[in-house]
């Protein structure tokens, strides 16, 4: 039978769930049956229908409502880092920069914006461009930076970063194209890193980025690959122009404190025969007084010994002498060159025997006594003939 088809006295249409003339289940009546089972759970049953389900709402309504309240308060904490910086924006507008710690921000109402101040971060880059002499060179280099400022970082310019690949591409052909070749492929690239830097925080500062720029290495300068081969063969004869500036060097090195030593030698000697003249020369001065004190006292005897000095010096500078005798024709012949090595060795024997300057000087002139005397004997045989 099918569910539309009469029967059991009932005029309509059968319910094929059964039930008779039961109708479509009423959603209010199943809304108020829930709403009793959750006021029996949270015991809000009691003193009659009407007042319970008011209690009910309202109680469920608050906890709910406290919950929420409790789970938004919790997401707020947050914690930062010895070097990061918090930017807050309060309803898309700068409300604070906080530091380090534990901070607290009402979420869905601010945006708080974490920066790290203390990281240094890299920014490359490698441009071609023309030098001072119209020449045209490959230029690399990398930029080194921390952020100084958080505030200006995230507020004052759309893309810092891309702001600071612009400035540093400005920065770079500025001072490149005041710059010669030589300097920018040699001994120049420290240099031009240094106004590089002082030039690109300047543009910086002026973007208001709040970036602080640490350091420009300048990692690679060379010429196009079209003329590579000749620049290369320019750089070695720089190298040999400095190899032989260094060989020069160390030979001046070694030469100049050599020959600044033999001169101040030869200024030493001079010095010394200086001194030494002035000290002869005083003391024959003494001499000469001396003597001439003692001369006014005896003449004779001053006098007889002044000759033989005399005559003792004469005869140690020579080795033959030749002695003239008063009233002959005879020269004596006096073979000193044969006498001098025996009175050499007399003269040790003397030495090794005690005998001092005073008794050297008393034989000296027994010596030439006896001499003069054997001279005066020749003569006189002489003339008895």
């Amino acid at each position: 039978m099918s569910w539309n088809e009469p029967g059991g006295g009932n005029k309509g249409p059968r319910d094929p769930w059964g039930g008779g003339n039961q109708g479509p289940p009423d959603l209010d009546e199943a809304f108020k049956k829930l709403q009793q089972r959750l006021a029996g759970m949270f015991g809000g049953g009691r003193g009659g229908s009407g007042p319970a389900k008011g209690g009910v709402s309202s109680a469920l309504l608050g906890m709910v409502f406290g919950g929420i309240l409790l789970v938004w308060g919790l997401m707020g904490f947050y914690q930062l880092d010895e070097q990061e910086r918090a930017v807050v924006l309060r309803f898309g507008e700068y409300h604070s920069t906080l530091t380090p710690g534990l901070q607290w921000n009402p979420p869905l109402i601010d945006e708080v914006i974490t920066v790290n101040t203390t990281k240094v971060r890299a920014s490359g880059l490698r441009e071609v461009m023309l030098t001072q002499d119209e020449n045209i060179v490959e230029v690399s280099m990398s930029v080194q930076y921390v952020i100084a400022d958080p505030q200006a970082f995230v507020l004052q310019v759309r893309d810092p970063e891309v702001s600071l690949q612009h400035a540093a591409q400005s920065a770079l052909r500025h001072v490149v194209g005041d710059t010669t070749m030589d300097l920018a492929l040699t001994e120049g690239r420290a240099a031009i890193g240094f106004e590089v830097r002082d030039r690109l925080q300047q543009y910086l500062r002026d973007y208001t980025t709040g970036i602080q720029v640490s350091k420009i290495n300048i990692d690679e300068s060379k010429p196009p690959s079209q003329v590579q081969g000749a620049f290369d063969d320019v750089i070695k004869a720089r190298e040999d122009e400095e190899r032989v500036k260094n060989e020069a060097q160390s030979y001046a090195n070694g030469i100049v404190p050599e020959a600044r030593g033999a001169a101040q030698r030869v200024l030493e000697e001079s010095n010394a025969y200086r001194d030494q003249v002035i000290a002869q020369a005083t003391g024959e001065a003494q001499r000469f007084t001396q003597l001439l004190t003692e001369y006014r006292k005896a003449p004779e005897v001053t006098r007889e010994r002044l000759y033989i000095d005399s005559v003792q010096s004469v005869f140690a500078n020579t080795n033959k002498v030749m002695v003239d005798v008063d009233g002959g024709n005879n020269v004596l012949y006096l073979p000193l060159d044969k006498m001098v090595p025996n009175a050499g060795q007399a003269r040790s024997a003397a030495g090794r025997a005690g005998v001092n300057e005073r008794d050297m000087r008393e034989i000296v002139d027994q010596v030439s006594e006896q001499l003069r005397r054997d001279i005066d004997a020749a003569a006189a045989r002489r003339g008895g003939r």
